[in-house]
């Protein structure tokens, strides 16, 4: 007997300002810097433009761009692992991530 699927998966997902603004109250786990957290929920979560939306919204809020992990990175140190993060490491760096 084959199992059917429970939901379909979804492919270019709608965010508008609102949804991406909501991203700023995630709170983060015990001993992770709340910016460090949130910059990398957007990351994981979002597409390159809609992260670029997000980190103007993170930084009007006067937020810390260069915040650091709990392995003492920046998210933007940790993007530069990444094969496919150019999109992202850009917007970051617009934004004086270091």
């Amino acid at each position: 007997m084959a199992l059917k699927k429970d939901k379909e998966k979804v492919i270019g997902e709608f965010f508008d300002d609102e949804r991406i603004k909501s991203f700023l109250e995630f709170q983060p786990p015990e001993g992770v810097n709340a910016d460090y957290h949130l910059l990398e929920k957007a990351y994981r979560g979002m597409i390159p433009e809609n992260f670029a939306t997000f980190v103007k919204f993170f930084v009007d809020e006067g937020r810390d761009i260069s915040a650091r992990g709990p392995a003492g990175k920046t998210m933007l140190q940790i993007m530069k692992t990444h094969r496919l993060a150019d999109d992202y490491i850009a917007v970051m760096e617009r934004h004086g991530a270091e």
